[in-house]
């Protein structure tokens, strides 16, 4: 008897979601609680699970249908995959199949479950993903993977597919007086929430952006003396995000605006912050929240974005991991930015974007000029809300904090 594979429930108020790929065909076996197919919601993707073992049936429902909460997207038959329904629909006479190789021209990327995006890359660089170690859940690859082991120049493109052998042609060199091809991708359902909500960011919010700039010393000589010990106690490394979500928690009790939003002609304030912060996944950036960060010890901080980074990379990320937040940090300096104007995420009311460190000639109290380790501040913000008094206060109090962290201590 078969069993049906629904769409499980997706969070709160989330009610339909796209269905982005399909991890397993019909005709594999499945073990109880490993993942088929991969959904696409408006913050997060989702993995199903099987619901039992057995051999997956007919898809029921195509890659980019949207489906909801509850329907019935394939069935889980008895039995254990096209290779054991094969060998039982045998004559009892037929002698044992030798095992074989794969056809030379076989496709390596066939055979392994990838994801489109890890796909298209496999294919640009023209590389064996068997032969790629993955780091994503349950072994699967990645992005990363891929890239970093195109860096390493680990091996020769790969033939292309149905050449003579003999006459063999990488699949990357191109075609006599060069290409102009395009392709056509389907924007996810997360990419595609992304931009309507960024654009009505635009449409709706009076946005601005202030800037500062930070002396880093203090916190790279902090970072330097003490992360060893750090490391040793808590587990985790000690990293910028730490000071600068603890310097924005003084600040954020400092200007309550920053942290509060607009809820038709009421302004809502917090007495807390839950702090939103980008982290890179498989799908683009996503923002998880840290909650109740202004209670939150350097250690806490570390571990939980730790923790998100880790999950955001496996697909584990959950609704609720993504639901709330009053304010954003946005490092854009692990990229190498130098400067930006971030957005704020609705219905937030400011961002706070990070960038990279890099050093620069700085005039001294005393006249004198040093090399020092700079690092500009942006904050974009509601002008509806917030004053450009406030954020320019707002700047300064993280700025303070940052190049005297026993302001940090001394909640000063």
């Amino acid at each position: 008897m078969a069993t049906d594979v629904k769409v499980p429930v997706l969070g709160e108020s989330i009610t339909e979601a796209t269905l982005g790929e399909w991890l397993k065909q019909p005709g594999d076996a499945v073990d109880a609680d490993e993942p088929i197919a991969s959904l696409e919601t408006d913050k997060v993707a989702l993995e199903v699970p099987a619901p039992e073992a057995g051999t997956l049936g007919e898809h029921l429902v195509a890659v980019g249908d949207t489906v909801e909460v509850g329907a019935i997207i394939a069935k889980i038959e008895a039995g254990s995959g096209a290779a054991a329904s094969s060998a039982k629909a045998a004559p009892a006479s037929a002698p044992a199949a030798a095992k074989t190789e794969p056809a030379a021209d076989e496709d390596p990327a066939s055979s392994i479950t990838l994801s489109p995006a890890v796909r298209r890359l496999v294919l640009e660089h023209g590389v064996d993903p068997s032969k790629i170690k993955g780091t994503g859940k349950d072994g699967r690859l990645t992005k990363d993977d891929v890239e970093q082991y195109v860096k390493t120049g680990a091996e020769a493109p790969l033939v292309e597919k149905g050449t003579a052998k003999g006459a063999e042609v990488p699949t990357t060199a191109p075609a006599a007086g060069g290409t102009r091809n395009e392709e056509r991708v389907r924007m996810t359902r997360l990419r595609q929430t992304v931009a309507k909500r960024l654009k009505e960011a635009q449409d709706t919010a009076a946005l601005l952006t202030t800037f500062n700039d930070v002396d880093m010393t203090a916190v790279m000589e902090t970072r330097s003396k003490y992360k060893e010990l750090f490391a040793k106690k808590h587990g985790v490394k000690l990293g910028f995000m730490g000071f600068f979500a603890k310097a924005a928690c003084l600040a954020l009790k400092d200007v309550p605006s920053v942290n509060a939003q607009i809820d038709g002609d009421e302004i809502v304030y917090h007495d807390y912050v839950d702090i939103s912060v980008a982290v890179s996944a498989p799908n683009g950036l996503v923002v998880p929240v840290i909650r109740n960060a202004e209670t939150m010890s350097f250690a806490d901080v570390e571990n939980t974005i730790g923790d998100f980074g880790k999950r955001a990379k496996d697909g584990t990320l959950t609704m609720a991991d993504m639901k709330g937040g009053t304010f954003t940090i946005s490092n854009g300096g692990v990229f190498g930015s130098l400067m930006s104007t971030p957005i704020i995420n609705p219905p937030q009311s400011a961002v706070l974007g990070l960038h990279r460190i890099e050093q620069r000639p700085v005039v001294m109290p005393d006249g004198s000029i040093e090399a020092r380790p700079m690092m500009y501040l942006a904050l974009s913000y509601d002008h509806r809300l917030i004053d450009g008094r406030e954020a320019v206060t707002f700047l300064v109090r993280i700025k303070e904090a940052i190049e005297d962290p026993t302001r940090l201590l001394i909640d000063l």
